[in-house]
C-alpha cells in the first residue's frame, strides 16, 4: 500500500515559476504547477516551500502572484534542503515518510534522497501529473480536508503565542481553554473517520484501517461503540481529531483502535480521551482493556496507555493486550483538557 503524502514541499525558482527572483526576474508561475497546488490543496494535501534565495523577496513574489495563502510553511535560505524538509515535518508533526519534494535541480533532489530516503522526490516537469499519482489520491474530499491548510495556519498562531509566552509550558496549555467533545459517530462522520484511519500513523494504537461500509456496520453493531472527538480552544476549532473503536464483551470493554491527529500531539488529548473511555467502561461494570500493535512510529500511544494505568496482560503475535490496573476510575479532570460528552 502506498503511503499518502501529507505535505508537498516546493522549490520556487524554475520549479513553481519560470525564472529566478534574486536575479531581478518577475517570473510567471507555471500553469501546471498552480493547477497542482490548487487541486492537491482541495484534497487536503498541505504545501510548503524549501527554496534557495532571499526570503523577503521570495515571499513578496508569492504575494504578488496570489499564491502565498496556499503555503503552510516557508523555508527560504541557503542551508541544505534536507534540513529544511526535516524542520517542516517536525513543525507539522508528521513523519518524513509523509513528505514529498519537487525541485527542478537533480542535485537538490539527490541531496534530499541521500539524507532523507523516505521522502519522495519529483522533478519540476512532473508537476502536472502529481494529482494522478496514488500517493496523492487522498480518497473522498471532506469539508475537513478542504480546511486542513487553515487548521494548520491556526496552529501556527498557537505556536507563535506559545513562543511569546514566558511561563512554563503547562501553564500555557492551561490558557488555551482546551475542550474535547466526545460523541458517537453518525453517518456524517464516517468519511472523516475512515480518512483518519488511513492518514494517522504516529498516534495510532493498532494501525487498522476501515472503509465506510465497515464503519457503518460497526456503528450499527450493538456490541461495538464508535466515538469521534472534536477539539476546540481559544484560537478556534481543530476539527475532528480523534477516533475510538471499542468492542463491548461480557466482562471487558476492549479498545480495538484509538487514534489522534498528529496536530494534537502536545495538547494532552491522549490521556484525556483514554480517561473518558476508562470511566465509560467501568460505569458499565466492564474492565477496560486495549489492543496495541507496535510499529516503528506509534510507541507514544503505548506510553499514553501505560501512563493512564494500563498494564500488559498478554501478547499474541504482534498484538499486545493491555488491561486497566485499577477498579477506580481516573479523575474526570486531568491536565489542561476538559472532556464533554455530546
Amino acid at each position: 500500500m502506498t503511503a499518502e503524502v501529507k505535505c508537498l514541499v516546493w522549490d520556487l525558482d524554475d520549479t513553481l515559476w519560470d525564472g529566478t527572483v534574486l536575479e531581478g526576474d518577475r517570473p510567471v508561475p507555471f500553469h501546471e504547477a498552480v493547477s497542482a497546488l490548487r487541486t492537491l490543496d482541495e484534497r487536503g494535501v498541505l504545501h510548503a516551500v524549501a527554496s534557495r534565495g532571499d526570503r523577503a523577496r521570495a515571499l513578496d513574489h508569492l504575494i504578488e502572484q496570489g499564491l502565498d495563502g496556499l503555503f503552510t510553511l516557508e523555508e527560504i535560505g541557503w542551508g541544505p534542503k534536507s534540513e529544511a524538509l526535516r524542520r517542516i515535518a517536525d513543525t507539522l508533526g508528521i513523519g518524513v515518510d509523509s513528505v514529498a519534494f519537487i525541485d527542478n535541480d537533480p542535485l537538490e533532489r539527490a541531496e534530499v534522497s541521500a539524507a532523507l530516503p523516505a521522502v519522495r522526490t519529483y522533478p519540476a516537469e512532473a508537476a502536472g501529473s502529481l494529482a494522478g499519482l496514488p500517493e496523492f489520491r487522498t480518497g473522498p474530499v471532506t469539508e475537513e480536508s478542504r480546511q486542513r491548510r487553515l487548521l494548520y495556519r491556526r496552529e501556527a498562531e498557537r505556536r507563535r503565542a506559545k513562543e511569546s509566552y514566558t511561563g512554563p509550558p503547562a501553564e500555557f496549555l492551561a490558557t488555551l481553554g482546551l475542550e474535547l467533545a466526545v460523541r458517537r459517530a453518525d453517518e456524517h462522520d464516517l468519511v472523516r473517520a475512515s480518512e483518519l484511519t488511513v492518514r494517522t500513523h504516529q498516534l495510532n494504537t493498532t494501525g487498522r484501517t476501515y472503509d465506510l461500509a465497515e464503519l457503518r456496520a460497526l456503528c450499527d453493531s450493538p456490541s461495538h461503540q464508535v466515538l469521534v472527538a472534536d477539539l476546540t480552544d481559544r484560537f478556534g476549532a481543530y476539527g475532528t481529531v480523534g477516533l475510538a473503536l471499542t468492542e463491548h464483551r461480557e466482562d471487558t470493554s476492549c479498545l480495538q483502535l484509538l487514534l489522534l491527529s498528529c496536530r494534537v500531539m502536545s495538547r494532552g488529548v491522549g490521556p484525556a480521551l483514554i480517561g473518558h473511555l476508562v470511566r465509560d467502561a467501568l460505569a458499565t461494570g466492564r474492565r477496560p482493556t486495549a489492543e496495541f500493535v507496535p510499529t516503528e512510529v506509534n510507541r507514544v500511544m503505548l506510553v499514553n496507555l501505560r501512563f493512564s494505568g494500563f498494564e500488559v496482560l498478554s501478547r499474541t503475535g504482534d498484538t499486545l493486550l493491555l488491561g486497566y490496573g485499577s477498579a477506580s476510575p481516573p479523575p474526570a479532570t486531568t491536565g489542561p483538557v476538559r472532556v464533554v460528552c455530546r
